[in-house]
């Protein structure tokens, strides 16, 4: 076994999917701590130029697999081609992005390998030598440790939003491209047509700034100066569970476990207390200001910064100075 991580990066329409960026930079740190090398592998057709975009991140190499088989995503000819490259590398660790595709591939490449899954993970620690993985149980209400005691390589899919594509390491990383034996290889499931998922009229997965609101705005009236306040930082509105069940706002701007998960670079939250179902959707947000009245509200523990205060008072006080720095 060599002391490498390999990470899966997933893409589609000529692009890198958000997700594998953020769980490429997890692969950084868990190389870094175990003092292993990190591995991108691109699976594709005519993919060389997302190859050679990963060649400029802090990797030891890019590995490009090309073949026409692999244009299409199919569980049997991607199980191949990745069975294929772990048999011949023989890294401790696959890490994918817990995205629908690797939900349906890595149960199926881990069964054939005879080797052990961790799904849906948030992140990693050692103890003593011993590498622990970390995922979230009974509704993301608990935190647990798993350790995996089966040969390797592991294969483990990593949640959305768990660390900061941001936070990527820029380096030079070596090119080399694997010929894989494919042909062989029948699919037994024909691709008929791709269809985005419906989204409705916004997609905080992609907003760089996010006002949140929550059941201290008390009315549906008050969502004026909450619409004025996102106007002014170029935000959209996210709201927690009761606004949306208030029906105050659209169900497709819940934020939360059942909701989105959004990883914004700033949050701003404004009467929310801060249930652990909303913190899970705002843990990747790299910087949360709170606004509540209660000092002990939850949602401080995970905040930056804290405003205490009543935000009838707060949030107009907010308005008038951003108006003053834009006049």
């Amino acid at each position: 076994m060599s002391e490498q991580v390999f990470v899966l990066m997933d893409h589609g329409q000529g692009q890198i999917r958000s997700t594998s960026w953020e769980t490429l930079r997890m692969g950084q740190l868990l190389a870094a701590e175990t003092h292993a090398s990190v591995t991108a592998v691109v699976l594709g057709h005519q993919v060389r130029q997302l190859a050679e975009q990963l060649a400029s991140k802090a990797l030891e190499s890019v590995l490009c697999c090309d073949h026409p088989k692999l244009t299409q995503y199919d569980p049997d000819t991607y199980c191949a081609a990745l069975g294929q490259l772990l048999e011949a590398e023989q890294p401790r660790l696959l890490l994918l992005g817990h995205v629908y595709q690797n939900i349906d591939l890595a149960p199926k490449l881990a069964a054939s390998l005879g080797t052990g899954l961790v799904t849906d993970c948030i992140g990693f620690k050692l103890q003593g030598e011993e590498l622990l993985f970390i995922r979230q149980m009974f509704r993301n209400k608990l935190n647990a440790d798993v350790a995996v005691q089966s040969a390797t390589p592991w294969i483990v899919t990593m949640q959305s939003g768990a660390y900061s594509a941001d936070e990527l390491q820029e380096g030079q990383a070596r090119l080399e491209e694997r010929q894989l034996s494919l042909e062989q290889v029948s699919a037994r499931r024909r691709q008929l047509e791709a269809i985005e998922g419906m989204k409705g009229s916004v997609d905080l997965t992609k907003a760089e700034v996010i006002v949140g609101v929550g059941r201290g705005i008390k009315k549906a009236e008050s969502l004026e100066m909450i619409r004025e306040l996102a106007s002014l930082l170029g935000a959209e509105i996210g709201a927690s569970r009761p606004v949306v069940d208030n029906e105050w706002l659209e169900r497709e701007r819940q934020i939360g476990s059942s909701g989105q998960n959004v990883a914004p670079r700033l949050y701003l939250s404004c009467g929310i207390s801060g249930a652990i179902q909303h913190i899970v959707g705002i843990k990747g947000s790299q910087c949360i200001v709170a606004i509540n009245s209660d000092p002990n509200a939850p949602i401080f523990n995970v905040a930056r910064y804290g405003i205490v205060g009543d935000l009838f008072e707060v949030v107009p006080a907010l308005i008038k100075e951003l108006r003053a720095a834009k006049s």
